[in-house]
């Protein structure tokens, strides 16, 4: 599994003699108001001929190579703005790596502060800030920050109350909420392989400043097959029993707090998002697992509150942080017809810092700069959900098929029965933890299984673009007290189209018959117990109907004509979601008695229609 700290890494890196060519390289332990000193690298260009803007990522994983005689391989986000000469400010958050301090996951954000001692992540980026147009020499007075990832969480965080000097913000794949659609948690259910992957390195304790290993030691799961791994650990409390021992403590802290209690809340950025005075671009990917959620939320929430600042939204075609890593042709076996990363990084990234920091151009940027998938196609809007997308829904009904007009049956239902000891797979590939691909991945080999529902339209006679959030409605009863349920939208291509050209001695080429290929657009899952409150769950009662009813994250995708619009519906996701035990519990204080088989009805009758709700753009 790639851990999200790799993220740091900038696309096509200038390295690191072009680097010392150009700049100079400082180390700082910047003092805040508590009188903690938080580690800082800064790279000044060499030309003193004029005065320059700074660039600043603010990181919990490292700001790598320590020693003003060590420089990176690459600076800033893109190879572009290291050309064009910024001051770039690298930064250990608070409690990590070389910083003092102590260390909180998702620090939570203090509305009001009554003294030096009131500190979270806004009054440190504050502060460093104020210490850096005070102290760096040849700055001129304009501050704009960026990160991927955790650092788009600090990005974020750190725009709030910001300092007048703070003139702009790109939060990118920000996290915002760990319990209802961030990284660790969808609708309340873990995924399972992303926070034990990322928290047996990430969640170590650092009780000292110190400099990290160099070779982060990885989990040594003992197999390259995750679903294996995950289902032969059992009930989750097997692993702090059999391999934490204690030793991580956000594992502990998510242990405890099955429900979205003051714990969860009070990391829930979103509230926080008002009266941000910088400019905000906020970029996310269309198939990022891991902050499609936050990019979305930070968008939507800083509109809602802070409707006076510029506000932008960039959403591409990528994995989690794909626009930094590669070109962004494809995504596995899905590609785009065009480089978008580096369309990204030339047209919208490098003009945006470059006009906020420098004043260059006329600072006209669209609202919305979006990739349309299925057309493949970069767009612009002045709003997002775009204006004049039209409400609608796909309605399952009888003999598997899916349609715009509601059932008019006065009885109608399919069901399955759901096995926690047999889950779906989340994907047909063997990996030990979230492919990068998975979220685009063919998903024949569920459509096959027995406990998985599958609804297609007709063969689709005209394009069909579907544009903005993705509401499910499902009408279900249960055999159990609790269940899953996951929803997969699907693009369904001809069976007519033509062989792909096929080279298995060159990975880059390798890519199997699109003929019927079944395309993930966009998937999500429900913990059933939520589906009234995230902090007060409730029982179901078994085999009495009940609405279940949750929004999935956004898309723009065309559905191309000849092709057709699929819906599965299933329980089990794994091991992307730990399993149910369907019977309504603390799942993290399940025992393998507990883990039961359930009978799960779906119904398509009046009264009772089950439908997927969406957006679509004339």
């Amino acid at each position: 599994m790639r851990l999200i700290f790799l993220l740091s890494v900038a696309v096509f890196a200038q390295g690191e003699a072009k680097v010392r060519e150009m700049y100079t390289k400082y180390e700082y332990r910047i003092p805040m108001r508590d009188g903690k000193r938080l580690f800082t690298s800064v790279y000044v260009p060499k030309d003193a001929s004029q005065k320059w803007p700074v660039l600043m990522n603010r990181t919990p994983y490292s700001v790598a190579p320590y020693g003003e005689d060590l420089y990176k391989e690459d600076l800033g986000p893109n190879k572009e703005l290291a050309k064009d000469k910024y001051i770039f400010v690298y930064q250990d958050v608070r409690g990590r790596n070389m910083s003092e301090g102590e260390f909180v996951n998702m620090t939570p954000h203090k509305a009001v502060k009554r003294g030096p001692q009131d500190i979270d992540e806004s009054t440190d980026t504050y502060d460093t800030i104020d210490w850096l147009v005070k102290n760096l020499p040849n700055n001129n007075g304009k501050v704009c920050t960026y990160g991927i990832s955790y650092p788009g969480f600090y990005t974020a965080a750190g725009m709030i109350d910001a300092h007048p000097a703070h003139v702009c913000a790109s939060p990118q794949a920000p996290i915002t909420d760990w319990f209802t659609g961030d990284d660790f948690h969808r609708n309340g259910a873990l995924y399972l392989p992303h926070a034990f992957n990322f928290l047996s390195a990430f969640g170590k304790p650092r009780p000292e400043p110190t400099v990290p290993p160099k070779d982060r030691v990885r989990f040594d799961h003992g197999t390259p097959d995750g679903y294996k791994f995950f289902l032969q650990l059992g009930p989750l409390f097997n692993a702090n029993e059999k391999y934490f021992k204690n030793t991580v403590s956000f594992w502990n802290d998510m242990m405890r707090h099955d429900t979205y209690d003051e714990f969860w809340q009070s990391r829930n950025l979103r509230p926080h998002l008002k009266g941000i005075k910088p400019a905000v671009m906020t970029v996310g990917g269309w198939f990022d697992t891991e902050n499609l959620y936050g990019a979305l939320q930070v968008f939507g929430n800083v509109g809602k509150l802070s409707g006076s600042t510029t506000n932008l939204l960039v959403m591409g075609p990528w994995r989690h942080g794909q626009w930094a890593r590669d070109d962004g042709s494809n995504l596995g076996y899905i590609h785009f017809d065009a480089k978008t990363s580096k369309d990204y990084a030339k047209n919208i990234e490098t003009p945006f810092f470059a006009h906020y920091l420098k004043g260059k151009g006329d600072g006209k940027f669209p609202k919305a700069q979006v990739f349309e998938t299925g057309r493949n196609q970069w767009r612009q809007f002045s709003s997002w959900p775009p204006e004049g997308a039209r409400e609608k829904s796909l309605y399952f009904l009888a003999n598997g098929k899916l349609g715009w007009e509601a059932p008019s049956v006065a009885a109608g239902a399919d069901e399955y029965t759901s096995d926690p000891a047999k889950p779906v797979p989340a994907t047909s590939d063997i990996a030990i933890g979230m492919t990068r691909e998975h979220m685009v991945d063919d998903q024949r080999f569920a459509a096959s299984r027995p406990d998985v529902l599958v609804y297609q339209t007709d063969v689709l006679e005209e394009d069909v673009t579907l544009a903005g959030p993705v509401m499910n409605s499902l009408f279900v009863s249960i055999t159990g007290t609790d269940a899953d349920f996951i929803v997969k939208l699907i693009d369904v291509m001809p069976d007519s189209l033509p062989v792909a050209d096929y080279d298995g001695s060159k990975p880059e080429t390798r890519r199997p018959p699109m003929a019927g290929y079944q395309m993930l657009v966009r998937g999500e899952v429900f913990r059933g117990k939520f589906r009234n409150s995230f902090a007060k769950p409730e029982a179901f009662v078994p085999g009495q109907i009940s609405k279940v009813e949750y929004g999935m994250n956004d898309i723009f995708h065309t559905f191309r004509r000849g092709h057709r619009i699929m819906i599965q519906v299933q329980s089990t996701w794994f091991p992307l979601v730990d399993r149910n035990p369907q019977k309504f519990m603390n799942i993290n204080e399940a025992k393998e008695t507990d883990f039961q088989k359930a009978m799960i009805r779906v119904f398509r009758q009046t009264g009772a229609s089950s439908r997927v709700g969406v957006r679509v753009l004339p």
